[in-house]
């Protein structure tokens, strides 16, 4: 009986390794960024010879993959971005914004976005979301796929320079919504910044009538029956109770913002003043959506968060009122 059961045993642990490895079915080094519509923006010639700009030097210390992995049964394709050397980085998972193609990952986002984040020395996996960029499902734009976020520290398990004991999320506008909701659904987030992230759909659709009818009652499964709650599920402010409070929260907004308006992140800072969440709200003036006229700000901003929280393990700030 006892060779038997060491069979089984061995068996079962085969088996478990096996579904583990199952999660990440494709990783395909991107070598050459020549060919892409990008490059002609990140090079200069100097001397005869073409050349990363000053700006974009640090391509060189990063390794950039398509990659494709397991989501209910789905077929996910995304991007991941980490340092060529050699360790054991903390991770961060970026949220693509938009929706359908708009927003789409391109190879601009493994360079830029993630890029500027990978070269910190992070690895950053991003998804393109079902129904998206080749990916199998449809798209419910706060729905299910909010699973393919909540599943990446499980696919992150099989990148050997990941540590997972430190991950982080990020994501803009309706990837700070997709951001939102993960934080409520998964316990292995340790920290997260949001950019002019929608917290509250019925403000969006009422300001933006398109928002509704061109996308939001398109991609949400039976909208039209479901309205309320459909749109209650993708309205972070409406159910801030539900945040854990050992997760602190960087909110970026610029106030000339017309997509999201500024007071989608004031709305939220004070939903987490009530239930004592731990946040912190940075408004630009006249701040676009991408706060485009303070990017330096707001890269430093977002690398010195990640950094306090997830690399220099930072306790949490006493959320209790207190002092004198």
């Amino acid at each position: 009986m006892k060779p038997l059961f060491l069979m089984i045993f061995a068996f079962q642990i085969f088996s478990c390794q096996a579904q583990k490895q199952e999660l990440l079915i494709d990783k395909t080094l991107i070598s050459d960024l020549s060919n892409t519509p990008i490059y002609s923006n990140l090079t200069e010639t100097i001397n005869d010879k073409i050349v990363w700009k000053e700006a974009y030097k640090y391509i060189d210390s990063i390794e950039i993959y398509k990659i494709t992995y397991m989501s209910d049964g789905l077929k996910i394709n995304g991007l991941l971005v980490k340092p060529k050397q050699l360790g054991n980085f903390p991770c961060v998972i970026f949220n693509r914004g938009g929706n359908r193609d708009f927003g789409a990952l391109k190879i601009a986002h493994g360079v830029i976005p993630m890029g500027q984040i990978a070269k910190e020395g992070y690895v950053v996996i991003a998804s393109q979301y079902r129904g998206n960029g080749g990916s199998e499902g449809q798209e419910e734009f706060g729905g299910t796929d909010v699973n393919d976020v909540t599943i990446l520290p499980k696919v992150l398990e099989e990148i050997e320079e990941a540590n997972t004991d430190k991950i982080g999320m990020y994501g803009w506008s309706r990837g700070g919504m997709m951001t939102y909701i993960a934080l409520t659904k998964t316990n292995k987030i340790k920290t997260a910044v949001v950019g002019g992230a929608i917290s509250d759909s019925f403000k969006t659709i009422a300001e933006r009538p398109e928002m509704e009818t061109q996308v939001i009652a398109e991609l949400v499964p039976d909208y039209n029956i479901k309205k309320e709650e459909a749109l209650t599920k993708r309205s972070a402010v409406k159910w801030a109770n539900k945040f854990p409070k050992n997760v602190p929260i960087l909110m970026l907004h610029g106030n000339a913002d017309w997509r999201v308006k500024s007071e989608h992140s004031l709305k939220m800072a004070l939903a987490f003043e009530k239930y004592r969440v731990p946040y912190k709200l940075v408004i630009f003036e006249g701040g676009d959506h991408g706060i485009s006229e303070h990017k330096t700000e707001v890269n430093t901003q977002i690398i010195s968060w990640f950094n306090k929280y997830l690399k220099n393990d930072t306790p949490l700030p006493d959320m209790k009122y207190h002092g004198r």
